[in-house]
């Protein structure tokens, strides 16, 4: 495997600049903030997803739901003309790792982890949801449980013993609930200050091969600010990049996703932050 260094090697980048799952203060950052991080991305092939720019309709408890059913298919069909090598999804709202993770599970089933490192753990339902955005359900949804259009095939669901919960901060009740009942493996910010326990959790799940979700805002806010909810706290950019070089060299990546980017004006000082904690970071 080569890592995310100046070589593209044979990876390919999958963009997808959706940002009507967000419930965030102007989502359409995270579009934007899609194609820049591609841009520091070296790549051998880039895909970018043909997504609606435009606003949707709110149904059934979730915003925008039609436009997301279609950007939906729209990540599917584009990840179906890319193979089978594990790809390098950047977005956009949390809500684009809905093909990826499923695509992922599809082929490798229950030697499937998926580490979640996200401020929140996206497990709502568009019944427990406070905002009806849907980047608050997704993780939930690849379990097989949320609004019906965007569910996955059974065969592309996640279990709960699959998921390693990392950096989760900003929980809503019945979220916590779900976590405890359902014995969903969750580490805080604290036990992330070096990758033993991180590795120790995978671990325990049984997998051998890994996908990883990267919500930006799992960095503390004082280190990293081109975040659209940001929550205070967070891990340090040192800490984010430890355990990415930890879970990529004992685990096969069968993808990875990175999310909720959203640059500001001047962003150049968070450029800066994103190279140094994927540079050399093992990905094929």
């Amino acid at each position: 495997m080569t890592g995310f260094d100046r070589s593209s090697g044979s990876r390919t980048v999958v963009v997808i600049p959706q940002w009507q799952g967000s419930a965030a203060r102007d989502p359409q950052r995270l579009a934007k903030g899609a194609y820049r991080l591609s841009a520091l991305l070296p790549a051998a092939r880039r895909t970018v997803v043909d997504i609606d720019p435009r606003p949707g309709q709110d149904l059934d408890g979730v915003r925008h739901l039609d436009v997301l059913t279609r950007s939906l298919e729209a990540t599917r069909a584009a990840l179906g003309r890319n193979g089978d090598d594990p790809l390098l999804s950047v977005g956009g709202d949390c809500g684009i790792e809905l093909a990826p993770v499923a695509r992922a599970v599809a082929r490798h089933g229950d030697n499937l982890a998926v580490v979640w490192f996200d401020a929140h753990a996206d497990l709502n339902t568009p019944d427990t949801s406070p905002s009806g955005g849907f980047h608050g359900m997704v993780l939930r949804t690849l379990l097989g449980q949320g609004p019906s259009p965007l569910v996955p095939r059974p065969e592309e669901r996640l279990s709960s013993r699959q998921i390693v919960l990392a950096g989760v901060r900003a929980l809503d009740p019945a979220e916590r609930d779900f976590i405890e009942s359902e014995r969903i493996r969750a580490l805080s910010v604290q036990a992330l200050r070096e990758p033993g326990p991180l590795i120790s959790a995978v671990a325990g799940t049984g997998a051998t091969h890994l996908y990883i979700h990267l919500d930006l805002d799992v960095l503390d806010p004082e280190h990293f600010t081109s975040l659209s909810c940001p929550e205070p706290e967070g891990l340090h950019p040192d800490q984010l990049r430890a355990a990415l070089h930890a879970l990529t060299k004992r685990f096969s990546l069968a993808g990875m996703g990175i999310t909720e980017h959203a640059p500001a004006a001047d962003s150049a000082s968070s450029d800066h932050v994103l190279r140094t904690i994927l540079d050399g970071v093992a990905f094929e």
